[in-house]
């Protein structure tokens, strides 16, 4: 089997086993977070710098992190490419990764990618028996999976849409051109927006807000994880009726207190020893 099968079949069996069916995918960290268990954060990185994903072995803990861009699609990209990573445990010693070759791995990870967020049963499945295949068909299916024009290209090639030239054609325009060109810009500069925003793991923050309600982690912790001000912070939990609990102190009854025996000998001989003798000089002699 090609990776480019093993991918596409990975794919289907990821949306077989959650029933996410055929059709457009939401919130990518969401889905990744809810079925994998595994903490997504968006990150500042560099500019050349997508995504990666991150194992401890001995705790056998993983941490996806993906870059805060105004490319929503690439960002979509990059994590379905990660979620694949996780699903064959494409793990790299961290003096001998080198994955910007393209190994067979990576190969698998784009395709897996491709079919996650643009499945062929569900493109066929919009388009139906949709004869006439325009750059608005282009757009169209862009919009509705939220996946790069490249990306909707090679799918409507691989269905049957289109042919080679058309796909090498197409391959190139960005979505941002087709959002104005067919007017859905706004869409488009709303994903821009929740892209290019940092975001903090579901888990991780939740846990925080819990130790802010038992009383142990400050909100200033919250905003740090968060990358907000603190005032933010506050305004949000204060809207939210979540406040840190006041946990009573339960005084004991000097009744209840344990008898302890006292050697008063010992402290009368204590009360009877002489003072200190003076020294020489006025300090006290070192003993």
């Amino acid at each position: 089997m090609s990776a480019e099968d093993e991918g596409a079949a990975a794919a289907g069996r990821f949306r077989e086993e959650h029933r996410l069916g055929v059709q457009p995918l939401g919130d990518l960290i969401a889905i990744i977070e809810q079925t994998t268990g595994i903490d997504v954060a968006v990150l500042d990185v560099g500019p050349d710098e997508h995504g990666l994903t991150m194992r401890d072995p001995e705790r056998d803990t993983m941490f996806v992190g993906v870059a805060r861009t105004l490319y929503p699609m690439r960002q979509r990209s990059t994590l379905a490419h990660e979620l694949c990573h996780i699903r064959f445990g494409d793990w790299a010693d961290a003096d001998a990764g080198n994955w910007s070759e393209r190994s067979p791995a990576e190969i698998r990870a784009d395709a897996f990618a491709r079919h996650l967020l643009l499945p062929l049963n569900g493109l066929r499945e919009v388009l139906a028996n949709k004869s006439q295949i325009t750059e608005s068909t282009l757009s169209a299916v862009v919009q509705r999976f939220v996946v790069s024009p490249a990306m909707a290209a090679i799918a409507l090639y691989k269905a049957g849409y289109i042919d080679a030239a058309t796909k090498g054609e197409w391959m190139s325009l960005s979505a941002p051109q087709l959002a104005v060109r067919f007017g859905w810009i706004d869409q488009y500069q709303a994903l821009q927006a929740d892209s290019n925003k940092r975001r903090a793991p579901q888990k991780l923050l939740a846990r925080a807000t819990r130790g802010y309600v038992e009383g142990v982690l400050s909100a200033q912790a919250i905003a740090t994880l968060r990358g907000i001000t603190l005032d933010a912070v506050e305004a949000e939990l204060r809207e939210a009726g979540i406040a840190p609990v006041e946990h009573p102190v339960a005084w004991a009854d000097p009744a209840d207190l344990p008898d302890v025996p006292m050697d008063w000998a010992a402290l009368d001989t204590d009360l009877g020893a002489p003072d200190e003798p003076e020294h020489p000089t006025g300090g006290t002699t070192p003993r």
